[in-house]
């Protein structure tokens, strides 16, 4: 995994509704990278819906959250959709398949898709936060809150 220390190497994603998004663009904000192994599944849609339930709280400390993982934009959008998610910005690492996981060294080769982990990088984009969690584990969204408000 990606030192804590180091930069944040940039990178180029589509999000659910096929816009942009680079990285190297929210210089000044905190941002948040929210991995997760597959769509469609139990633990990374309460994943996912615990950033859209927090963006608000988010937006008021300078910060983004992405969520990141290897499906597809169109099943993005439809599973988007389907959680009733709209402000949160669902990355597609789907071609070329998981680089941007790769990158940051929570790619499960023998999988074909990231740990479920949280990358937190500050305002210079300066990765200050990494934690991986049991695929079968939510996230504390409790632990973000409280590292991105000190």
């Amino acid at each position: 995994m990606i030192s804590i220390g180091s930069k944040a190497p940039d990178f180029m994603l589509k999000d659910q509704n096929k816009k942009t998004v680079k990285l190297s663009k929210f210089v000044g904000r905190k941002i948040i990278l929210s991995f997760r192994p597959l769509a469609w599944t139990p633990v990374c849609h309460d994943q996912m819906l615990s950033l859209e339930e927090n963006f608000d709280h988010f937006e008021k400390h300078n910060t983004i959250a992405f969520g990141l993982g290897v499906d597809s934009v169109p099943s993005n959008k439809t599973w988007a959709d389907s959680m009733g998610i709209e402000k949160t910005r669902l990355l597609s690492d789907f071609w070329p398949h998981g680089e941007v996981a790769k990158i940051y060294g929570v790619f499960r080769e023998v999988d074909g898709f990231s740990e479920r982990a949280n990358i937190i990088i500050d305002e210079s984009q300066k990765v200050v936060f990494t934690n991986v969690y049991p695929t079968n584990q939510l996230p504390d969204i409790l632990e973000l809150i409280h590292f991105i408000e000190n």
